[in-house]
C-alpha cells in the first residue's frame, strides 16, 4: 500500500461565534477566523490554535488533560479524530479550552447522527472505529471520488484478517507526512505499525472530513484488497497482488524519474 497525498481541502463549516467563546453569550464581533483542514493532526490543529491565538507553544496542547472535552470512553481522552475540521471565528476572549471544547462537541453531534450509528451498527464496527477508518480514508485518499473505494480496502483487509498496510499510519507513528516508506519503517515497534499489527490502529490518525466519514459509512462496493496512486488522479485499485505489484513499480518508476529530472 502507498500512502496517498494528504488532502488539503479547507473545511467550509463556519461555527457561530457566540458558541467559541466564553458562555456569557456575547454578541458577534470577530473579524479573525482559523481554518482547520480536513485530515489534520490533533498535533497540528494544537499549533494552529498557538498560532491563531498568540500563545507560546505547546500552550493548547498542555490544557488538553484538564479541558473536559466531551470524548468517546475509547478515546481515553485522546481528541484525535474529534478536533471538527472547520472555520473558526475568533475573539479577543477565545481560550483554547472553548475552542477545543467546540470542535470536540461539534464531531460528537456530526458522528451522533443516526446516518453514522447505523452505519456502524451496519458495519459491525464501534462509532470511533468508524472515525478512525474515516481518518485513514482522509490521509490515503488522493481524491474525494477515491474515498469510498480506499474504504471499501479497509473493510476488505480487516475482513480477511489481512494487516492494513497502510503507509499513512506509520507516518502517524513517525510523526512525518511522506510518500517514501523503506523496509525499514515497515518493522518499527509501533501500535500505529499495520504491517506489523492487525486491526485498526489504536486512535483516528487526523481528524476527518465529513466527506471521508461518509466513505467509512458506506464504503464503494467491490473486491479490491490493494491501491496505489501512480500520479495524480491516478489511483489503481485491484484485488491482485501482482497487478499491485506492478503498479508499484510503476509508482516507484516515476519517483526515481522526478528525482533524477
Amino acid at each position: 500500500m502507498v500512502v496517498c497525498a494528504l488532502l488539503a481541502v479547507s473545511a467550509a463549516v463556519l461555527i457561530p461565534l457566540n458558541l467559541i467563546g466564553s458562555d456569557d453569550g456575547r454578541e458577534e464581533r470577530s473579524t479573525r477566523t482559523l481554518v482547520v483542514p480536513e485530515g489534520r493532526r490533533a498535533t497540528q490543529v494544537y499549533a494552529a490554535v498557538d498560532r491563531a491565538l498568540g500563545l507560546a507553544a505547546g500552550s493548547t496542547r498542555d490544557t488538553v488533560p484538564k479541558a473536559g472535552l466531551a470524548l468517546p470512553d475509547q478515546a481515553a481522552g485522546n481528541p484525535e479524530g474529534y478536533l471538527f475540521p472547520a472555520t473558526y471565528p475568533l475573539d479577543p476572549s477565545t481560550t483554547p479550552t472553548s475552542l477545543l471544547r467546540y470542535m470536540a462537541d461539534t464531531a460528537r453531534k456530526r458522528f451522533g447522527t443516526d446516518r453514522i450509528t447505523a452505519g456502524a451498527r451496519r458495519n459491525n464496527i464501534s462509532v470511533y472505529e468508524t472515525v478512525t477508518i474515516a481518518s485513514i480514508v482522509q490521509a490515503e485518499a488522493d481524491t474525494a471520488a477515491d474515498m469510498a473505494k480506499v474504504a471499501r480496502v479497509v473493510y476488505n483487509r480487516l475482513l480477511k484478517d489481512m494487516p492494513l498496510q497502510m503507509d499513512s499510519t506509520l507516518n502517524y507513528a513517525l510523526k512525518r507526512s511522506t510518500l517514501d516508506t523503506s523496509a525499514g519503517d515497515t518493522r518499527i515497534d509501533s501500535p500505529y505499525n499495520s504491517y506489523q499489527r492487525k486491526g485498526l490502529p489504536p486512535t483516528p490518525i487526523g481528524n476527518p472530513g465529513e466527506e471521508a466519514l461518509r466513505a467509512a459509512v458506506s464504503p464503494a462496493p467491490g473486491p479490491w484488497l490493494y491501491f496505489v496512486t501512480v500520479g495524480p488522479g491516478d489511483t489503481r485499485f485491484t484485488e491482485s497482488y501482482d497487478e499491485q505489484r506492478k503498479n508499484v513499480e510503476e509508482f516507484n518508476q516515476g519517483r526515481r524519474s522526478a528525482t533524477a529530472s
